[in-house]
């Protein structure tokens, strides 16, 4: 196996295909909204990650009717992931928050996926998520936007967070029996292959589930827009992508799931995405390389339990 995709996990764990359903609430970002700052994340565009959502003004149970009888026709779907994907969808009155997450429950639904930041999350969501989880026999999974272990890097793409909130994240997730799931940018042109790696160890020892993997994109009228068409940031190629990729997934403990590899962009308002390349083709590219070059998942997974304890 080269790495724990994403499909054959939920397979595993559901007997048969899972389809995840985005959805949209009426949330921001204290990154965005002033808390923090007003800008967000210099990536960061004005529809934050939902570019394939419908809008907020539906109602949780509306979104996902809607969605699922689309994707249950063409597909032939059984079973969905309902994901809240927009913004941080923790940053909200945690009685508002559970409302949401409860109205997401439906004999199809087995599992509900929650994208959010580091410090929009303490033992108050938690429990919600715990209650809800037991009372209803779902899953849930809480996606936390890192991108890179590097302080430094975090500063520079205005985060508003460290290191240090996300690994309090993950800890206390922990506690509630709530899985994790760390989005992680490969190939930010501030970090080098030291951080790949140490994202992958970091990532290893304090025991998250999954991990989605992004590349870079860069949109217009955002401040990494501005840098990029100014000359004063420049992409990493594709082929240093892909070696970037695959070193991290060596590093990486196979116990962790890989949702994507790679990710997508708006194209109509993107400045760069992917190297103008499907990202299908770029995956192959991946697995091929990992193929001719005997690597893998979990094969220098190594570093842990005490490596140079004396016998």
């Amino acid at each position: 196996m080269l790495y724990y995709k994403f499909s054959d996990y939920l397979v595993k764990k559901y007997n048969e295909k899972v389809y995840k359903i985005p959805v949209n609430i009426p949330v921001t970002c204290p990154n965005r909204d002033g808390l923090l700052g007003g800008k967000g994340c210099i990536f960061c565009g004005e529809e934050g990650a939902g570019f394939e959502t419908l809008e907020p003004a539906r109602s949780v149970k509306e979104q996902l009717s809607k969605n699922i009888e689309y994707i249950g026709k063409r597909y032939k779907a059984r079973k969905y992931i309902a994901y809240f994907q927009n913004y941080s969808n923790t940053y909200l009155p945690v009685s508002d928050f559970g409302f949401y997450v409860e109205e997401a429950i439906r004999p199809d639904v087995v599992a509900i996926y929650i994208s959010t930041r580091p410090d929009c999350l303490n033992d108050e969501y938690f429990e919600v998520m715990r209650e809800i989880k037991e009372k209803y026999r779902v899953d849930i999974v809480v996606e936390i936007g890192l991108q890179t272990v590097n302080y430094h890097t975090l500063k520079i793409l205005n985060r508003g967070h460290g290191l240090a909130e996300f690994i309090d994240s993950v800890i206390r997730s922990k506690k509630y029996g709530i899985e994790t799931c760390a989005h992680m940018i490969v190939d930010l042109p501030m970090d080098d292959m030291d951080d790949v790696v140490e994202s992958a160890r970091i990532l290893s020892a304090v025991g998250v589930n999954q991990v989605k993997c992004h590349s870079l994109y860069i949109l217009k009228n955002t401040v990494l827009g501005d840098l990029y068409l100014k000359g004063e940031i420049k992409p990493v190629t594709m082929d240093e992508y892909i070696e970037r990729i695959v070193t991290f997934l060596e590093y990486l403990s196979p116990d962790i799931v890989i949702q994507r590899l790679i990710g997508r962009a708006p194209s109509e308002r993107s400045l760069f995405c992917n190297w103008d390349t499907s990202w299908w083709k770029i995956v192959d590219r991946i697995e091929e390389k990992m193929q001719l070059e005997n690597r893998y998942q979990g094969k220098k997974f190594n570093y842990l339990n005490g490596l140079v304890c004396l016998k």
